[in-house]
Order: C-alpha cells, then structure tokens, then sequence
C-alpha cells in the first residue's frame, strides 16, 4: 500500500517553482488539476495565479463556468487569473502584424499576390498551432506579472513534445539571425563606399529579441527547480501505457517528471455498501489490476490521488473540494 503526501509536501520541498505544467491525453483530468491547483494557490495561500489553456474546446470555461474562451486574461476569483488562448486568432493577428511589417520595410501599399497567399497558407502549417501557443505562453511568463504560472497543456506529445519544438525554433531562430548579421556586414561595407550611414537593422533587432524570448522560457521549461512537471493519468490500460510512453519522451529531452496524479479512482469502501448496483461495484474491482500495475511502474511518481466525484468538478465549490483532495491526498492504494 502506497501512502501519498500530496502536492503540498512537492511545494513545501520545491519552494522556487514557479511554473507547473500538467501533461497528458485529452479527458484524463489535466484540466481539472490545473484549475484545482491554481484555486488553491490563488483562493488559500494568497498568490498571485494565472492559469493558462489553449484546448479549443474551451475546457476551463467549462469547469469555472465563465466564457473564457479568446477573452484574455480574466480574473475569476480574487488572485485567480485565467486565460484560454483562441490559437487560431492569435496565427491571423501574427500573419496580419507580418504583412504589415513586409509593406512597411519596402513602402508598398499592397502585398504582391503571391506573398499574400504564402503568408496565408501557412497557418495550415502542422507547427503552427503549437508555435502559436507556445509563443503565448513565453510571452506571459516573460510579462513576469504573476506568482505562479499554471499550464493546462493540449495533448500534443503531452505537452513534452512542446520543449523539443521550443528547442527547434529557437535554433532555428539564431540561424536567421546569423544570416541576417552577415548580410548586415555586406550592407554596411556598401554603405560606407556609398559614403551613407547604416541605419539599425530591425529585422534582426527582432529576431535576436525573439531568439531571447525563446531561450529564456525554454531554459525556464527544463530546470526542475522552477518548473513542475505532472502526469494525470486514470486507471485503464491505454492510460497507463501512454504514461510509460511519455516516460521515454521525458528521459530523451532531459526533463525531469515532478509526478503522477492518478485521477477517477473508485474509493473500495463503496464495496460496503448494500445499496450501490453490482456494475458499479463490479468497476471498483475491476480497478484492482490497473491500481496494481500503475503502483508497480509509477509508485515512485505518485503524488496524489483523486477519487471519483459524484457530479462533475465545475465551479468554484467543487474545485475547492478538488483542490483539498490534490494538495492533501487522503486515498491509498
């Protein structure tokens, strides 16, 4: 039997984290253990939260039950801020501030066609949405306004695959700006024959302040001082194969998994009692096998575990229950 501190004990041992990111495959929880977290680092300890998501399907508007979806930054309890990012918008406000930029660079009115229709085609890029959000999220933490900063993750790659794409662009962006550094040394060598002065070059004043921006969240992503890595996983065999699996990715990029919160667990005393149905109490046994492998790959990582909630966690009354389950976990397996 495996006793759980909850992620209280993880805080009190890991006082300097400033970033918490839970990763999974959509419909375990992760929503749900996001929001929980930052009720209770908002709501009981006074910190100044935000708490971020880019699902699409509005998760945490569901669960604070406010429209948040692509609403920016919304305060929904004194110190608990949340924003549900609109990727989409956020790609056509991007390829808009792009053509602006090129016009503005080379006094054009309009944009050659062809221009117009590549900028337009690559939000169909498959990186597009993921560099979106990504791009959003280091922009928040650069801001540096919050305490805490809580990450709903999509389920791309459980969120891991987001630091080896955050690793990519910003590899890629120093090359751009190499390339643009010598182009610049071209230009200024002209230019004094030319006997005229070098104006500053904007492009890679903007690609060097990206390549920062960039380089800073990623450092940020991967020391496991500030930032906390979670998995959520339930008590079924895709679940627990898929966290193996994220196991892996982990290792090869160099992360370190904070832990596991195991999440829709039957509690075993509703065995005892007479009146719930034998499919319902055929389910808790049938947990038994699963609870038992997930203790023998996982009980290293286990934080928390969260039971099965009569009703759906939505609103600021059963994420405060929610909340006290995962900071204080109570259940044994």
């Amino acid at each position: 039997m495996i006793k759980l501190k909850g992620l209280s004990k993880f805080f009190e041992e890991h006082p300097d984290i400033k970033v918490v990111i839970f990763a999974g495959k959509g419909g375990l929880g992760k929503t749900t253990c996001s929001a929980a977290l930052a009720y209770h680092a908002a709501v009981n300890e006074g910190r100044n939260v935000l708490c971020f998501s880019t699902d699409p399907q509005a998760s945490l508007s569901d669960i604070f039950e406010r429209d948040l979806f692509g609403k920016g930054v919304v305060e929904v309890a004194p110190n608990l801020n949340v924003v549900e990012i609109d990727a989409d918008k956020r790609i056509a406000e991007y390829q808009e501030e792009i053509r602006n930029k090129i016009k503005e660079m080379y006094g054009m009115d309009e944009l050659p066609p062809e221009i117009d229709e590549y900028i337009s085609s690559t939000s169909a890029e498959p990186a597009m949405y993921e560099s979106a959000t990504y791009d959003a999220m280091a922009e928040l933490v650069a801001e540096g306004s919050y305490d805490l900063y809580i990450f709903d993750m999509p389920p791309f790659g459980h969120g891991v695959r987001m630091v080896a794409m955050a690793e990519i662009l910003t590899a890629w962006v120093e090359k751009l700006a190499e390339a643009r550094e010598e182009a610049r040394k071209y230009e200024a060598v002209a230019a004094t024959l030319r006997g005229s002065k070098v104006s500053e070059d904007e492009i890679l004043k903007e690609l060097m302040l990206i390549r920062d921006k960039m380089k800073a969240f990623t450092d940020l992503l991967v020391d496991s001082r500030k930032t906390a890595f979670f998995m959520v996983l339930v008590p079924e065999s895709m679940a627990i194969l898929d966290t193996e699996r994220a196991l892996e990715m982990f290792n090869d990029l160099g992360i370190t998994l904070s832990g596991v919160v195991l999440n829709r667990v039957y509690p075993r005393e509703l065995l005892e009692d007479p009146s719930i149905p034998d499919f319902l109490k055929n389910k808790i046994k049938g947990q038994d096998e699963y609870l038992e492998e997930i203790k023998d790959k996982f009980g290293d990582y286990l934080v928390a575990v969260l039971p099965t909630y009569e009703r759906e966690p939505k609103g600021l009354e059963m994420l405060k229950r929610v909340a006290h389950d995962l900071m204080f976990s109570k259940l044994t397996i």
